[in-house]
Formats: C-alpha cells, structure tokens, sequence
C-alpha cells in the first residue's frame, strides 16, 4: 500500500457588509459575515482541499479548471471544482481530510460537525474521516481580526491492497 500526503490552503477576503452574497463554508451557507471576495462561490475549505489534492496529482485545479468553469460556464459552486479535483485521484483513495480554518467569523464552533458532514459528503467519507480545527490567532492576522477567512487542509490517500 502506498500513502501520500497532500496540503493545500485557500484564504478571501470578505465583501462589504452591503452585499447580497452568502458566506459559503463546506458547501453549508453561514451568517454572521458577508460573502468571501472570489469569482465562485469562495468557499474556503473545499477550495483547500482542491489545493491540497493538486498538490498529490498536480493538476492545477483551482488555476486551470475552476478558472474555465467559472468564466466559461457560469459554475460558481466549488463543490463542482471538488469534484473535479476528486476525479483527477486516479487508483488513489481519500483515508482522511483535517482542516484549520483561521477567522475571527462567522461563528465556527458550534456548526463543526455540520461541517466535517458536510465535507465527508462531498467526499463519500465517514464522518470520523474528517477532522477540524478552529482559532482566531488571536487577531494577529487578518482573518484573526474579521477581515476575511483562511483554510490549511491536509488531505491523506492509499493505493493499493493490504
């Protein structure tokens, strides 16, 4: 059996506070902070994993086939562009996703299973595959302060048989 180990970060800033755009987290809509500035729906932990994932197949997923499907075909939900990332795995299997997710808001906490489900989904994971951690980084930073969100994922596959 042959494991690899992928990671993979994405980071927006949010839009003011007069836009109509929801803030997507895991394909799951969240109030308490406005939409992430990005040409699709700028969901930062699917992104991450898209990263994360072209970093074992090195297939440019959100720099080559996100770009397409959003400018060329309108698709602006990045559970489209995980897909696609999922696709690219060939004979390599996901075993475990953990994520970081750095900001101030929305409010995290208390919707972390909501969203280890709704990644295992999007995956075909069980829930115990998925695990996630939150901070604020004590407002160090700019997603610390509320300025927009930030997401590590690491992302770990087999090949092969035991």
């Amino acid at each position: 059996m042959k494991y690899r180990t992928g990671i993979g970060q994405d980071s927006h800033r949010f839009l003011t506070e007069e836009s109509n755009k929801k803030c997507i987290i895991a394909g799951l809509p969240f109030e308490g902070a406005p939409g992430l500035d990005a040409d699709s729906d700028g969901d930062v932990v699917f992104h991450a994993i898209c990263n994360a994932i072209s970093s074992l197949t090195h297939v440019p997923i959100l720099g080559g086939i996100a770009i397409d499907l959003c400018r060329n075909q309108k698709v602006t939900d990045s559970r489209v562009f995980l897909d696609r990332a999922v696709e690219t795995l060939g004979a390599q299997k996901i075993e475990h996703v953990a994520l970081t997710i750095e900001g101030k808001r929305p409010k995290f906490q208390k919707r972390a299973d909501e969203i280890r489900q709704g990644v295992a989904g999007a995956l075909n994971l069980s829930l115990d595959q998925v695990g996630i951690t939150f901070t604020s980084g004590d407002g160090l930073t700019a997603f610390g302060r509320g300025e927009g969100m930030m997401c590590y994922a690491i992302v770990t596959t087999v090949e092969g048989e035991a």
